[in-house]
């Protein structure tokens, strides 16, 4: 399967990767800080999934006939940085169903699809599981597990990374709880919009 040698440097690449300011860093700390803990670990738990799936995808070849598609790639970005624009919408809105008290079992499920979908929706995601993780792959074993093995890791230490993040932002909470909330609420769907044309900056070609 995989050396220790060989694992470590994989786990430290992955670590420096999550640890860089991205589009999944920005969302789970804008939705935890207006929407609060339970919104962000269910986005979490989606963004989580949507790594997993792409991770598999690429283990099929899906991942590299997008990467490889300049067409399949430019609607998979475009799509993706609209989803964010229509988060940043929603949020600019401030309707009842976002309400920090109201986050029942239905709406973390509705944050827990937008994780999903603004992973599945990343064309870099499927970049990272062609371009890196084939370069820690043992050539002499066989590559379907090792690439499942190496795929768990990636989205385990993704997610640990995305949970510190959402303690963080719920641990300023209080902070922002003190001020006018319809005016933070649009402060930060403004910083998602902006987080939106990064995104789209960010992956282009």
């Amino acid at each position: 399967m995989i050396e220790i040698p060989q694992f470590w440097p994989f786990a430290l690449t992955c670590l420096l990767i999550e640890l860089t300011p991205g589009p999944n860093m920005a969302y789970l700390a804008i939705l935890t800080t207006s929407e609060g803990r339970r919104a962000g670990f269910s986005a979490v738990a989606g963004v989580a999934l949507g790594l997993l799936l792409v991770g598999l995808s690429a283990a099929v070849g899906l991942a590299t006939l997008i990467s490889e598609s300049p067409l399949w790639y430019e609607v998979l970005r475009w799509a993706g940085v609209f989803y964010l624009l229509w988060l940043s919408w929603e949020g600019w809105r401030v309707n009842a169903e976002t309400s920090p008290g109201k986050a029942g079992a239905t709406v973390r499920a509705r944050y827990f699809y937008r994780g999903l979908i603004t992973n599945l929706l990343n064309p870099k995601a499927a970049i990272f599981y062609i371009a890196i993780l084939p370069g820690f792959l043992n050539t002499s074993a066989a590559l379907a597990p090792q690439g499942i093995l190496l795929t768990c890791i990636y989205v385990s230490i993704a997610t640990a990374i995305h949970s510190l993040i959402v303690f963080l932002a719920h641990a300023s909470r209080r902070f922002f709880e003190s001020r006018n909330q319809l005016y933070v609420r649009r402060a930060l769907s403004l910083l998602l919009a902006l987080v939106a044309l990064w995104f789209g900056w960010k992956t282009a070609r």
